[in-house]
């Protein structure tokens, strides 16, 4: 796997296990404002916490990451020797 495939495969990882960690843990403020108050969604999050969640995306991804990398580079996982 060369640096460009490696980098690909990296941020498409990285970003399925983010929009998978993004709604853990979240408590919005629809139950904190009964009454309506403009310019506040009543669904968005009181402390989305990001930047942990970033981090425990980061960790995630780059053992799954060492995984497939492994896999490729002891050719146990290779497509090409499917296709032909």
């Amino acid at each position: 796997m060369g640096i460009t495939g490696s980098i690909i495969v990296y941020v498409l990882i990285w970003w399925m296990i983010f929009f998978s960690v993004l709604p853990v843990g979240i408590q919005s403020k629809k139950e904190k404002f009964k009454e309506r108050i403009d310019g506040i969604d009543p669904g968005a999050p009181n402390n989305p916490k990001i930047g942990i969640k970033f981090l425990i995306t980061t960790i995630i991804t780059t053992i799954i990451f060492i995984v497939i990398y492994y896999l490729v580079k002891l050719n146990l996982l290779n497509l090409r020797d499917y296709l032909q």
